[in-house]
C-alpha cells in the first residue's frame, strides 16, 4: 500500500512556525520540494505556499487538509535558497513567511499567472533552389509590393539556397520594405511565407558594442594580484580604495573569470537607479549575459529574468546580475562571486516590513552557501568592515591613488558663521564658493551643489509666537515645497494647504525657515542667471526615467550647475564637472545615532569624490559653521585611518558596534498612555534577564508616525554571549507582554543590527 505524504508549506503571513497539508495521490508525482502549491487556510481564504519538506511521517493534527492544487511544473525555489530563508528568518527575528513574501515579489509567485509575451514573425516558407524563388520573384513582379517585401525578407536574412531559414519580426518586415500588412497576408495566402507566433523578450534589448578589457594601471596591477591572492585564502575580501581608483576594472576582471568557468556573479549595488553609468560600463564588457534587477521592474519582467537565472541549461541565460537587494532573493543555479559595491550605504538596510535585513551582512551568508566568495568595495567602508579586515576576519586591499594619478581634489572649507558676521553671504552662498563657480563656468566646467535636504523650506513659523505647522498624523514639522505649494511630511506623505495665519496666535506674520534643495535651486539660478541649472531629489525622481535624463543632460553638458541630495554622492563619473559645494555640513552631524560622525564623513567624502575625477583639477568647497568640527576636518585631510580609530575608541567606550551586537524592538500604540505602560511592562521584564543592557523605553525623535505612537529599545549584546540564545530570551519577552490583557492593539517589531 502506497504510504501518504505530507508536506511542509511555507504562507506568506508573519505568524511562526509551519503548516503541514497532506499530498493528494493524483498530485504525489507533480510536487516536489520547492514547488509552488495552492492550499485553503482557514475556512474561506486560499494561498500560494512553498513546499520546504515532504515526509511520509503523519502529523500530530486531528484533521488535516489536503494541497489544493501546484502551480507549474517545476520547483520554483531551490534549497540554497529555503536555506537561505530560514538563516534571515532565525537571524532577523521574523517568520519565515515573511521571508518568503518579501523573496516571492522578487518574480517567483508569478509562476501562477505568467503570460509569456508573444510577437507574430514572418518566415519563408520552406527552402527553395536560386531558379525557384527567381521564378517566384518574376512572377511578383505584377504586384510590386509584394515584390517588395520577400526580396526585404531574403536581405533582413541573408538568406542563400540551402541555409537555414530565419523568422523576422512583422514590424520590422514592413518597416523595411514600406508595405501594408494587406500585401504580407496575400504572400501567406501564396504559400510563400509563413507567421508565427513566437514567445519575446520583455526586456529592453538596446544593442551595446561590447569592448575588451582596459589595460590596468600599476597600482591597479598590484591591487588585482594583492586581491586574487587574498581571495585564495579568505572567503570575503575588503577592497578600499580611493573614489575614481578604478575598483570596477578589478571587479571586471574577477567577473570574466567566473563567467568563463560557467558560474554566475551577483553585483550588488545601494540604488540601481542611480547607477546608470557602471551598469553601461558593465555591459560594454559582457553584453545579454548582464541583466538588471529591481523593484521597479514590471512584474512579467520581474518573472521573465527569474526563470533565465534559474534555467542551468539555457545558454543564453544570464551570468551577471547586477541588482539592488532584493536580487539576494533570484534563484541562482551556480553563484561563484558576490560584489557589494559602495559597501558601507545605507540604503542596503531594509527597514520596514519584516524581513529587516542588511543586504551585505545576508549576501555573505548567501555567498557562503554556495561556497562563493564575496569582496566588499568602498572608498569609505563601514567602520565593521573595516574593523573585520584589520583584525583578520576578511581579507583586505587598499588602493590609495586614483587612475592615471590624478590628484584628489582640493578642499576649502568655507566659513559661514564668519561671512554672516562681515555681511558677505549671498543668500547661502559663500564668496569662496561663488567666486569657485563663477571660474568654473567662465572655463565651461560644471559644478555640483550638494544639500542633503529636499523642499524649498525646512519649515514655515510664526513670527509672533514661534508656531510651526506639522502634520496631523506624525510628530514631524511639514516642510514646504514651493513648486506644488504645499507643506508636506516626509514621514507619511500627506501634503497640506499653506496656512494664510498662524494656527496658535492668528497672526499673518507667517515666514519659511531654512533651505531646501529646491530653494537653492531657485536662488542659484538668481545668482547665474545664464547658467543652466537642474536639480535632483525625491521630488524631481518621481517618473521612471527622470535619473537617466537628468544625468544624460550634464553628461553632455547641456546642464552647468546640478542640486541635488545625497544621491549626487553615489557612481557618478563626469569628465567636465570640476567644482563641488556642500552646504550646511554641520547639518549632517547634529543626529542621534551613534553612527552619525561615520555617515556625515562617507557622505562628505564621496560627493567630494565627485570632482576633478580626469585631466581637470577638482576644488571642493565645504560650507560650515563649524571649521574646526573633528569630522570636517578629517574629512579635509582626507583622513579616514584618524575617523576610523576616532570612532572605534567612542564605541568601545560606550559598547557600540563592532563590540556588541544591536536589537531594537519597536513598541507601537495608537494610545499613548497604553503605550507607556506596556512598554515599560516589556522594558522591565527584559531588565531582568539583561540588565543595564537594556536601554529604554524612550520616545524617538519622530515619536508618532502614521497616528501610531512610538517607543524604542535598545539591548546591547555582547559578541561573546550566544546570539542565539539572547534573541530566543527576547522573543519569549515579547510574547509575555502580548498576552497581558489590553494588548490586543499593540504592535512590536524587532530590528536586529538596525543602523
Amino acid at each position: 500500500m502506497k504510504k501518504e505524504l505530507y508536506a511542509d508549506v511555507i504562507l506568506p503571513l508573519a505568524v511562526k512556525g509551519k503548516f503541514t497539508y497532506r499530498i493528494p495521490d493524483n498530485l504525489s508525482n507533480e510536487i516536489s520540494v520547492g514547488s509552488i502549491v495552492l492550499i485553503k487556510f482557514g475556512n474561506k481564504k486560499f494561498y500560494s505556499g512553498v513546499v520546504s519538506n515532504i515526509s511520509d511521517k503523519s502529523p500530530e493534527i486531528e484533521k488535516i487538509k489536503d494541497i489544493s492544487d501546484v502551480l507549474g511544473n517545476a520547483p520554483v525555489v531551490n534549497q540554497i535558497q529555503l536555506k537561505f530563508w530560514n538563516w534571515l528568518s532565525e537571524y532577523y527575528m521574523c517568520s519565515i513567511g515573511e521571508v518568503m513574501k518579501a523573496a516571492m515579489s522578487s518574480g517567483s509567485t508569478l509562476a501562477e499567472r505568467y503570460k509569456p509575451k508573444e510577437e507574430r514573425f514572418i518566415i519563408l516558407s520552406r527552402k527553395y533552389s536560386d531558379s525557384e524563388l527567381n521564378i517566384i520573384l518574376d512572377k511578383l513582379a505584377a504586384a510590386p509590393k509584394q515584390h517588395e517585401i520577400l526580396t526585404t525578407y531574403l536581405s533582413l536574412t541573408g538568406y542563400s539556397t540551402g541555409s537555414d531559414l530565419y523568422p523576422v519580426k512583422n514590424s520590422l518586415l514592413l518597416k523595411e520594405s514600406r508595405a501594408l500588412q494587406s500585401s504580407v497576408i496575400s504572400l501567406i495566402r501564396k504559400g510563400i511565407l509563413v507567421s508565427l507566433d513566437l514567445e519575446v523578450s520583455r526586456l529592453s534589448q538596446e544593442e551595446i558594442n561590447t569592448e575588451p578589457l582596459n589595460q590596468l594601471s600599476e597600482g591597479q596591477s598590484e591591487a588585482f594580484n594583492s586581491l586574487v591572492a587574498q581571495l585564495e585564502e579568505k572567503e570575503i575580501v575588503l577592497l578600499h580604495g580611493v573614489t575614481s581608483s578604478g575598483k570596477t576594472e578589478l571587479y571586471i576582471r574577477l567577473i570574466e573569470e567566473q563567467i568563463l568557468k560557467g558560474k554566475q556573479v551577483l553585483y550588488l549595488l545601494p540604488e540601481i537607479a542611480l547607477t546608470t553609468q557602471i551598469i553601461f560600463r558593465l555591459k560594454r564588457h559582457f553584453g545579454k549575459l548582464t541583466t538588471v534587477f529591481h523593484s521597479r521592474l514590471a512584474d512579467n519582467e520581474r518573472m521573465e529574468i527569474w526563470k533565465k537565472i534559474a534555467d542551468a541549461d539555457d545558454k543564453e541565460g544570464y551570468r551577471l546580475v547586477i541588482g539592488a537587494r532584493s536580487s539576494l532573493f533570484l534563484p541562482f543555479h551556480d553563484l561563484g562571486l558576490v560584489i557589494v559595491d559602495e559597501e558601507h550605504d545605507s540604503s542596503y538596510k531594509q527597514h520596514d516590513p519584516a524581513p529587516r535585513y542588511h543586504a551585505r551582512d545576508s549576501a555573505i551568508i548567501m555567498a557562503s552557501l554556495w561556497k562563493a566568495k564575496t569582496i566588499l568595495g568602498s572608498a569609505t567602508p563601514s567602520v565593521e568592515s573595516v574593523y573585520n579586515a584589520y583584525s583578520g576576519k576578511y581579507g583586505y586591499v587598499w588602493m590609495g591613488e586614483r587612475y592615471g594619478r590624478i590628484n584628489l581634489p582640493e578642499i576649502i572649507i568655507a566659513n559661514t558663521r564668519e561671512a554672516y558676521r562681515k555681511k558677505q553671504m549671498v543668500s547661502h552662498f559663500t564668496p569662496q564658493l561663488l567666486h569657485t563657480i563663477d571660474n568654473a563656468l567662465e572655463k565651461g566646467e560644471q559644478v555640483i551643489l550638494f544639500r542633503n535636504r529636499r523642499g524649498f523650506s525646512s519649515y514655515i513659523e510664526c513670527s509672533e509666537c514661534g508656531w510651526i505647522p506639522s502634520c496631523t498624523q506624525c510628530a514631524v514639522n511639514l516642510t514646504y515645497h514651493k513648486e506644488i505649494n504645499r507643506l508636506v511630511c516626509h514621514y507619511c506623505g500627506s501634503a497640506y494647504q499653506i496656512p494664510v495665519k498662524c494656527g496658535s496666535c492668528g497672526s499673518i506674520s507667517l515666514s519659511t525657515k531654512g533651505s531646501g534643495t529646491e530653494k537653492i535651486e531657485d536662488e542659484i539660478k538668481i545668482v547665474f542667471p545664464r547658467a543652466r541649472v537642474r536639480r535632483m531629489d525625491q521630488d524631481t525622481m518621481r517618473n521612471k526615467n527622470s535619473f537617466e535624463k537628468i544625468i544624460a543632460s550634464f553628461e553632455s553638458g547641456q546642464t552647468d550647475i546640478l542640486i541635488g541630495t545625497q544621491m549626487i554622492s553615489k557612481g557618478l563619473d563626469f569628465e567636465n564637472l570640476t567644482v563641488v559645494g556642500i552646504l550646511n555640513a554641520e547639518g549632517l552631524l547634529n543626529y542621534p545615532d551613534f553612527r552619525a560622525n561615520e555617515k556625515a564623513f562617507q557622505m562628505m567624502s564621496q560627493v567630494s569624490g565627485r570632482a576633478g575625477r580626469r585631466k581637470k583639477h577638482g576644488i571642493v568647497i565645504i560650507q560650515t559653521s563649524d571649521p574646526e568640527n573633528r569630522i570636517i576636518r578629517q574629512v579635509l585631510n582626507n583622513d579616514f585611518r584618524g575617523m576610523y580609530e576616532t570612532q572605534l575608541e567612542e564605541r568601545k567606550l560606550f559598547n557600540y558596534p563592532p563590540y556588541c551586537r544591536l536589537v531594537r524592538i519597536i513598541v507601537k500604540h495608537r494610545d499613548k498612555i497604553k503605550l507607556n505602560e506596556l512598554s515599560a511592562l516589556l522594558g522591565n521584564d527584559l531588565r531582568k534577564t539583561f540588565g543595564s543592557r537594556v536601554l529604554g523605553p524612550e520616545f524617538p525623535v519622530i515619536s508618532r508616525i502614521q497616528l501610531w505612537y512610538i517607543k524604542n529599545i535598545l539591548i546591547k549584546i555582547e559578541k561573546d554571549k550566544p546570539l542565539a540564545r539572547a534573541k530566543e530570551l527576547i522573543g519569549e519577552a515579547i510574547e509575555r507582554t502580548e498576552k497581558v490583557k489590553g494588548a490586543g492593539q499593540l504592535r512590536i517589531n524587532i530590528d536586529v543590527d538596525p543602523y
